[in-house]
């Protein structure tokens, strides 16, 4: 007796036309159309989720910039500065403190001055 797909044939159809729902015109009804646009999407979303932590760290880089500015000093200073004095604060509690709380910022900027 032969093996038959039908049954798993169609679970496989209908999460992909699931995941397909919402695209425009034969990217929803057409089968083969709409297995392209969803894998594509899988390989868009996989390269977004890398592309979203580049964004953050450059937007914490710029903002702990800004703030150092302000105090005379440099990022490329401050980062070296704090290697040396062997600080070890990551970018995004570092721009978290000079956002919200600007008073232990300078704190940090003065202990690594010293």
């Amino acid at each position: 007796m032969r093996a038959k797909t039908s049954v798993a044939r169609h679970h496989r159809i209908k999460r992909i036309m699931k995941a397909a729902r919402g695209y425009d015109q034969g990217r929803h009804r057409l089968y083969r159309t709409a297995k392209e646009a969803v894998y594509k999407s899988y390989v868009d979303s996989l390269f977004g989720r890398k592309v979203k932590k580049r964004d953050f760290r450059a937007l914490w880089i710029t903002r702990i910039n800004i703030a150092l500015r302000a105090a005379g000093m440099t990022y490329s200073q401050f980062i070296n500065r704090m290697k040396k004095a062997k600080i070890e604060l990551n970018r995004k509690a570092l721009s978290e403190l000079a956002i919200s709380d600007a008073k232990t910022f300078i704190k940090v900027i003065e202990a690594v001055k010293t």
